[in-house]
């Protein structure tokens, strides 16, 4: 196991050397800030309890900074991404991410997405069976310069593709405690059901020998590790029939297992996150051959996992609201960064901290508990309710926890916020990971 969550301390610590090094600045009215240090341990923990030829994908969706992909890409040079837009596979590559690190998952992708992934030889995950029947139609119809491809009567494929191709498949096992998040269920906008469309799904294989992966998403959050298992031990139990089958046929096996991310991690520091050891074992004995290269290459799609508790936000607070019964916070972080956050708070709920204006935590409960509210015109853009705080004092810094992972990567541009300064911290240096807004680059983002 590795730690969890950054403490009050550590935080604290970063704060006052950010405020000291003159790294918040007048204009800074609020900064996210990375641990990089706790960022490479974690990435080098999730290398390490998985298979060796294991690809790693780590959703881009979850931190699309430029800055964070080649970082960890310095530090883990296997490590891959996976990419839920074209644009997302683009800035991949652009990165200087290899095709076969790239994992392209989208339920919309155009024919020129298609025609662009199979060229470059990225990972390809078809999400349902329209989209299956453009990617055939490509592969006999177009011409691919940069490969040879044979296709024969009975459409039969020769092994040079430069990159491999699965399928989504919904496993239907049920859906987690938040219905956004949970992908799952018997209905879901993504993959193929397997309860409905077994017999489509089976023909497919055992037509396109070029079809040799499988792939699933339960959720993300809110999915106990038992939901996640079931979701695999459905497609494992699949890919076993159908490779009797496929060898009979003369194809080369389903050896490509997608298991997509979703783990659960903590938002509280009290209460501990799921073991990946624990996740590792319950699929090694659900489904065992996973975990044996000879049989198949696993990919893994952590994003919210991988980064989510490596971040923290800081605002200054620019006033205090003092009501009989409540007092409000006014911040410079709300629903542009928060956007689940203020619309669901049950579901995402975050640790708050409050320092002083020289970085020094505060401590005690003022008498009347805090709303947390953000700087949008509209009445929902309030991060937290009710919550008990140490006395707030206008230009004191509120923390929010756990913000690492699917904040700045959801930015809201509604009243034409700046987006804020973004600071990673290794080793007591600073590295700019991207730069406050001029007010002239965001003019020039409505033009």
């Amino acid at each position: 196991m590795i730690q969890s969550n950054l403490s009050d301390d550590s935080i604290g610590m970063a704060l006052r050397l950010a405020l000291s090094e003159r790294m918040i600045r007048e204009e800074d009215t609020s900064v996210i800030f990375y641990d990089l240090s706790f960022l490479a341990a974690r990435i080098g923990y999730l290398v390490s309890c998985f298979p060796q030829n294991t690809l790693h994908g780590l959703a881009i969706k979850a931190n699309p900074l430029t800055r964070i992909m080649e970082f960890v890409r310095e530090i883990a040079p296997n490590i891959g991404v996976e990419a839920a837009s074209i644009g997302e596979v683009t800035m991949a590559l652009r990165t200087g991410y290899q095709a076969n690190q790239v994992v392209f998952d989208s339920p919309v992708k155009t024919v020129t997405d298609l025609n662009f992934a199979l060229r470059k030889g990225v990972h390809l995950n078809i999400d349902n069976l329209s989209e299956l029947k453009r990617v055939e139609k490509l592969l006999t119809t177009m011409e691919y310069p940069d490969f040879q491809i044979n296709i024969t009567s009975d459409h039969s494929l020769a092994t040079d593709l430069p990159g491999s191709i699965g399928i989504r498949i919904n496993p239907q096992i049920g859906m987690g405690s938040i219905l956004e998040s949970s992908v799952a269920g018997e209905y879901s906008k993504f993959g193929v059901p397997i309860k409905y469309y077994r017999e489509e799904l089976e023909k497919a294989f055992l037509t396109y020998p070029w079809l040799t992966g499988v792939h699933l998403h339960v959720g993300s959050q809110g999915c106990p590790m038992q939901m996640l298992t079931d979701g695999i031990g459905v497609l494992y139990d699949f890919a076993e029939e159908l490779n009797i089958k496929r060898t009979k046929c003369g194809f080369p096996l389903i050896s490509v297992f997608d298991i997509g991310g979703g783990l659960p991690v903590s938002y509280k520091s009290a209460t501990p996150a799921p073991s990946m050891e624990e996740y590792i074992e319950r699929i090694s004995v659900r489904a065992p051959k996973l975990f044996n290269e000879d049989f198949f290459k696993l990919i893994t799609e952590f994003g919210r996992w991988t980064y989510t508790n490596s971040g923290f936000t800081v605002s200054r607070v620019e006033y205090v609201k003092r009501d009989p019964t409540i007092n409000t916070a006014m911040l410079h972080t709300g629903a542009d960064l928060f956007v689940r956050e203020c619309l669901n708070p049950h579901d995402w709920p975050h640790e708050y901290t409050v320092f002083d204006q020289h970085g020094n935590l505060k401590h005690g409960h003022d008498h009347n508990p805090y709303n947390l509210a953000g700087p949008l015109c509209f009445a929902g853009d309030i991060i937290a309710k009710n919550v008990k705080l140490p006395e707030v004092e206008e230009g004191d810094f509120i923390v929010v926890h756990d913000t690492g992972g699917y904040t700045f990567s959801m930015w809201s541009r509604y009243n034409s916020r700046q987006t804020p300064r973004i600071i990673g911290y290794r080793e007591g240096g600073f590295t700019i990971l991207k730069e406050r807004e001029t007010l002239e680059e965001l003019q020039r983002f409505w033009e």
